[in-house]
């Protein structure tokens, strides 16, 4: 019994493998199950007020409607004479209308002189139209007057007896910017969704606006980490590097329209990194962090942030870019995280796949992820199995072909800002013949 006992149970453990049992291989996640995950987790950010200048980039979360007319009364586009249209019938050189000016005219006049048969009132351009007006003279039309002309429009009354001659036949509604003829009271200006620019915040104004609703733009936090790191201009010494990746993707944040932070590099301390990100979070929509979130002995990043819980380190089947981390700091209403790879190549195309469609998502806009295109590649090219390769390059709309820019290394720094665009090799994909068609990721549109 014991014998049959001792064969049964080294029988069990032969056959399920308990005994010699390895680990488990971590699952390696596509890009595009990454992705997925990823914006499944934010949203746009909720709608506020703002002043409009703290509005510009940002979405309208409101239809704008004109309280009033624009312009809001009849006015002067020119410097010239108000006048009546039938005193200048027939007028020429030789035997111009002579007009009495009966009054002067500026910009934001609240008296306005009648203008009556033979008269004519001095007028600046933007200013109110009299009543009895029913055209403008441009001044380059007239003698300028018998008084000092056009400039005499300072003082407080024309020059008495003043005439002016009116050298050709001035049309009705002639140089009159019509009340309303720009934008009618009550119509919408600027629909929902509308982002706003220099134009749309003038207009804004124009009509009276002071606050908008608006999606606000993400507040995006930067930090790179690793005590490897000097900033730039300081003295670099043995095994030190410039801090490229702080720079690179600040300005990607700003350039997807985000209010960006660059922090800087952190040492690889954890107590360091801890306290910066305490220091950091009552101001970030997001925090990016690149670097340490591979396996080396060093990298404190997953450490620090497995203790804020709730985010996943994983392994992308991408090239560059395979270690990944994402998730909310402080929870599930936390400030999320992306932690993108250290080396400048991998930071940036982590960036343009994952960080910036998360940003254009906070921001509601209805463009999230950069245009593909198909060209022909005239290079051949070879991937590793299994991953989806981002090469560099360059494309050409004129002829629809692309061409890679430097290696397949993820520190060419150089050839990545030579760059407008991303070739991606799919994963099953390992050798690609000249003059096969890609997908081509642009990142200059």
């Amino acid at each position: 019994m014991t014998g049959s006992t001792e064969h049964s149970t080294t029988d069990a453990a032969c056959c399920d493998g308990s005994a010699d049992r390895a680990p488990a291989a971590p699952r390696l996640w596509t890009v595009d199950e990454h992705l997925t995950d990823v914006l499944a987790a934010v949203g746009p950010l909720p709608a506020i007020e703002l002043q409009l200048l703290d509005a510009q980039g940002c979405r309208l979360e409101e239809n704008v409607l004109a309280g009033g007319d624009l312009p809001p009364f009849d006015n002067s586009s020119m410097d010239g004479y108000a006048l009546r249209t039938a005193d200048t019938a027939g007028a020429t050189d030789t035997y111009p209308s002579v007009l009495t000016v009966v009054g002067d005219i500026a910009a934001g006049a609240d008296e306005l002189p009648k203008v009556g048969p033979g008269q004519a009132a001095r007028i600046m351009t933007g200013a109110p139209l009299p009543p009895g007006a029913q055209a403008v003279a441009p001044v380059e039309w007239t003698d300028g007057g018998t008084g000092t002309g056009v400039a005499a429009a300072a003082m407080g009354a024309p020059v008495e007896g003043e005439e002016v001659r009116v050298l050709r036949p001035v049309a009705e509604g002639a140089h009159i910017r019509r009340r309303g003829s720009d934008v009618a009271a009550g119509t919408t200006v600027l629909a929902a969704g509308t982002r706003l620019g220099p134009t749309q915040l003038g207009l804004l104004a124009a009509i009276g606006r002071a606050t908008v609703k608006v999606r606000p733009r993400p507040r995006v936090v930067v930090l790179s980490t690793g005590s490897e790191l000097v900033q730039p201009g300081e003295p670099v010494g043995p095994g030190q590097i410039a801090d490229s990746n702080s720079f690179t993707l600040t300005a990607a944040a700003q350039a997807a329209g985000a209010i960006a932070f660059r922090v800087g590099a952190v040492p690889d301390d954890a107590e360091r990194l801890r306290a910066v990100l305490e220091e950091q979070l009552g101001r970030a929509d997001l925090i990016v962090t690149s670097g340490g979130v591979s396996v080396g002995a060093y990298d404190v990043v997953k450490e620090v942030f497995e203790t804020y819980g709730g985010v996943d380190f994983r392994k992308l089947r991408m090239q560059p870019g395979k270690p990944q981390g994402f998730g909310r700091i402080g929870g599930r209403t936390g400030v999320p995280l992306l932690a993108l790879p250290g080396n400048p190549v991998s930071a940036y195309i982590s960036f343009e796949l994952f960080v910036r469609p998360v940003i254009r998502t906070m921001l509601g806009a209805a463009d999230v992820h950069r245009p593909v295109v198909r060209a022909l590649c005239p290079s051949a090219l070879r991937s590793p199995a299994g991953r989806r390769q981002f090469l560099r390059g360059r494309y050409s709309p004129a002829d629809g072909t692309v061409e890679p820019v430097g290696g397949a290394d993820s520190h060419l720094v150089g050839a990545l800002a030579r760059a407008d665009c991303l070739i991606t090799v799919p994963e099953d994909v390992t050798d690609l013949p000249a003059g096969s068609a890609v997908d081509v990721v642009l990142l200059d549109s």
